[in-house]
């Protein structure tokens, strides 16, 4: 049998059978607001990062809120996961149990242009499948939005330790490198001969000390994913635990982050989290897209919609 239960305005998941909690977070809604980690959080308007908090849309110039040194990182300093959203639906019987939420973005904030409906769908879409289905219409003005589920895992259970252990699977056969503030150059680059090269299944840790040995601390990357459509992204696999995941969305792309900036990050009943104590897996699209035209379009023009959808699906 498979578990979940939302908690405020993060996901909590945690498999029974093969029992564990596979998913970092918190104790109370408090923590998640003052956190700085993202646990479990709704990233919008735009996920990732945006070069030198600015960009320009129809011959306008905008001036974003710089939360990461001089860029903007997961909308600003108040982002979508520190905002309070309202439940349109809960469904909690049934074989399909749900919970719809809701948020007006309004124009200007963070300094994004337009008024934003955002409406994000958690579902049970099967005894084992978490379907979380996101969309956002823009109304007004055109606006960049990128939606994104920051969710930590730990197949082998939140607090458990490093994830280098674990088997990861990412069907990419691109990423999209980036320089020293993690802004991407522009550039769609082989994975072939790199660290970045999960294209057949890998110890997470297998690779990394290719990144170490160029001072880089782990895995932080937008993969460009492989194919069209609702597909395949991303396989992992605790061996220990026997506990596997496959995430299908889709978006153009999905960052990769092994949980490097966590360090004695006090969770869920009293775990500790330190430096790869989960891996990151966040479908989008790519990072800075708005001041890269080469780069899949985030744009959403007055009247029409964005849409994001992904499928966690668990085996143990």
């Amino acid at each position: 049998r498979y578990f979940c239960k939302i908690t405020g305005i993060s996901p909590l998941f945690a498999c029974i059978g093969n029992l564990g909690d596979v998913i970092l977070g918190y104790d109370t809604v408090a923590e998640y607001v003052n956190g700085t980690a993202y646990f479990g959080g709704l990233i919008g308007r735009v996920a990732n990062r945006i070069a030198n908090a600015r960009f320009t849309l129809d011959g306008k110039a905008y001036r974003l809120v710089p939360n990461d040194g001089n860029n903007t990182l997961h909308g600003g300093h108040r982002g979508f996961d520190k905002v309070v959203w309202t439940v349109k639906e809960h469904v909690a019987g049934g074989s399909s149990p749900f919970i719809t939420l809701y948020y007006h973005s309004f124009d200007g904030e963070q300094g994004f242009p337009g008024d934003v409906d955002v409406h994000v769908k958690y579902q049970l879409s099967g005894p084992h499948e978490l379907s979380v289905r996101m969309n956002a219409t823009a109304r007004g003005k055109a606006t960049p939005v990128n939606l994104a589920h920051h969710a930590y895992w730990n197949l082998g259970g939140h607090g458990s330790g490093s994830v280098l252990g674990e088997e990861v699977r990412l069907f990419a056969s691109r990423y999209t490198p980036v320089d020293a503030a993690l802004i991407p150059t522009g550039h769609l680059a082989p994975v072939a001969g790199t660290p970045y090269d999960f294209r057949t299944p890998a110890a997470v840790g297998s690779r990394i000390g290719g990144l170490l040995s160029r001072g880089v601390n782990g895995y932080d990357i937008n993969y460009v994913v492989d194919g069209g459509g609702l597909r395949p992204v991303a396989v992992v696999r605790d061996g220990a635990s026997g506990r596997a995941m496959e995430l299908w969305a889709d978006q153009p792309g999905v960052q990769f982050y092994t949980a490097n900036g966590l360090s004695g990050v006090r969770g869920k009943g009293g775990k500790v989290y330190g430096r790869y104590g989960a891996l990151c897996l966040e479908t989008q699209g790519f990072p800075d897209a708005v001041n890269r035209p080469s780069f899949p379009s985030q744009i959403v023009r007055p009247g029409k919609v964005y849409m994001h959808h992904m499928v966690f699906k668990f085996s143990f």
